[in-house]
C-alpha cells in the first residue's frame, strides 16, 4: 500500500496577511472619520479661545486698570470690580462642596460597599438620573424653600430672600449625584481581593471601606470632587436666581447677603438686562470674564490630571 502524499505547504506572503482590499479600505475610512470628529472638536476649541481672547485683549487694553478692583461689580457705571465676582463664584462654589461632598461620597460609600447588587443596580440609576435635573428647577427650589426654612434659620437676623447660602446649597444638591457616581465607579472598580484580605485579617466593614477600599480609589475620588467643583464654578442659573444681584454687586463674602458670581455677570451681560448695548465696555467684558471662568475650570482639570496620573495604582 502506497502511503497518501501530504499536499506542499501553502506560503503566506505579506498581502496575504493584509486582508482583502475592501476590508482596509472601510479601516481606513473609519479611521479618518474619528479622525475628523477629533480634529472638529479640537478646532472648535481653539476657535472659542481666540474669540474669547481677542475680545478679552480689547476690554483690557480699554480699561483703566483701576476700574479692574472697584468694590463692586457694576458694568453699567464702568465699575469692573473683577475680585467680587471672583469671590462670589468661589464662596458659592465652595458652599456647594461642603454640601455634595459629604453626601456625594457617602453616597458612593454606601452603594459601593454596603448595597446589595439588587439595590445597587436599582439605585445608582436613580442616582445618575438626578444629575439631570434642570438647574432651573433647582434654582427656583433654593429660592422658595432652601433660603426660607435653611438659611433664615442659619444666619443672624433677617436675611435677603436671595443670598449665595441658598445658591450654594443648591448648587451642591445639583453637583451631588455627579460627585456620588464618579467616585462610586472608581470605589466599585477596587479589586475584591483587596477586600477579602481585609475581611481575613478580621478587619470590619468600616475598616474596610474607609482604610482599604477609600485610600486605593483616592484618585477617582479626588478626580470626582475637583469635577464636581469645575461644575459648580460653572453652574448659571441656580446662582442667577438664587443669589441676587441680577445687574451688579458689591463686595461681599458673606453668604447670609446677596452676591454675584462670573456666571451670573455673563448671564446678566449675554442677556442685556444690564443695558450692556449702551456702555461701551460692558459686553466686551462679558468676554473677559469668559476667559477668566475658562481658565479656573482648565486650571482645576490640569490639577485633577495631575493628581490622577501621580497617584493612580495599576490593579
Amino acid at each position: 500500500m502506497t502511503a497518501l502524499s501530504s499536499p506542499p505547504p501553502t506560503r503566506l506572503s505579506v498581502a496575504d496577511l493584509r486582508g482583502s482590499s475592501a476590508r482596509r479600505r472601510r479601516e481606513t475610512a473609519v479611521r479618518l472619520a474619528f479622525l475628523a470628529a477629533a480634529s472638529l472638536s479640537i478646532l472648535i476649541s481653539l476657535l472659542i479661545i481666540i474669540s474669547l481672547i481677542g475680545e478679552a485683549w480689547n476690554f483690557v487694553s480699554s480699561v483703566d486698570p483701576a476700574l479692574l478692583f472697584e468694590r463692586g461689580w457694576f458694568p453699567r457705571r464702568d465699575l469692573y470690580g473683577i475680585p467680587t465676582i471672583v469671590a462670589g463664584t468661589l464662596l458659592v462654589a465652595g458652599i456647594g462642596m461642603l454640601v455634595a461632598a459629604p453626601l456625594g461620597l457617602g453616597a458612593a460609600i454606601w452603594l459601593s460597599e454596603y448595597a446589595s447588587p439588587r439595590a445597587r443596580r436599582a439605585i445608582k440609576p436613580v442616582l445618575e438620573v438626578l444629575a439631570g435635573i434642570p438647574s432651573v428647577v433647582l434654582g427656583y427650589f433654593a429660592l422658595q424653600v432652601i433660603s426660607p426654612t435653611v438659611v433664615d434659620t442659619a444666619c443672624p437676623g433677617a436675611t435677603d430672600p436671595f443670598n449665595m447660602a441658598a445658591a450654594g446649597i443648591g448648587v451642591g444638591i445639583l453637583i451631588t449625584p455627579l460627585v456620588a457616581s464618579v467616585a462610586e465607579d472608581a470605589m466599585y472598580a477596587v479589586p475584591r481581593s483587596l477586600r477579602e484580605a481585609s475581611y481575613g485579617l478580621g478587619a470590619r466593614k468600616r475598616t474596610t471601606s474607609l482604610r482599604i477600599v477609600f485610600p486605593a480609589a483616592i484618585s477617582g475620588i479626588v478626580a470626582a470632587l475637583i469635577l464636581g467643583l469645575s461644575r459648580g464654578i460653572g453652574e448659571t442659573m441656580v446662582v442667577s436666581i438664587a443669589a441676587g444681584a441680577t445687574g451688579g454687586s458689591l463686595f461681599s463674602i458673606d453668604p447670609c447677603a446677596p452676591g454675584q458670581t462670573m456666571t451670573a455677570a455673563m448671564t446678566a451681560l449675554a442677556t442685556g438686562s444690564d443695558q450692556v448695548r449702551g456702555a461701551s465696555l460692558a459686553f466686551p467684558s462679558l468676554f473677559f470674564v469668559g476667559l477668566l471662568l475658562f481658565v479656573f475650570t482648565l486650571v482645576l482639570n490640569l490639577v485633577a490630571d495631575r493628581f490622577v496620573r501621580r497617584f493612580r495604582v495599576r490593579y
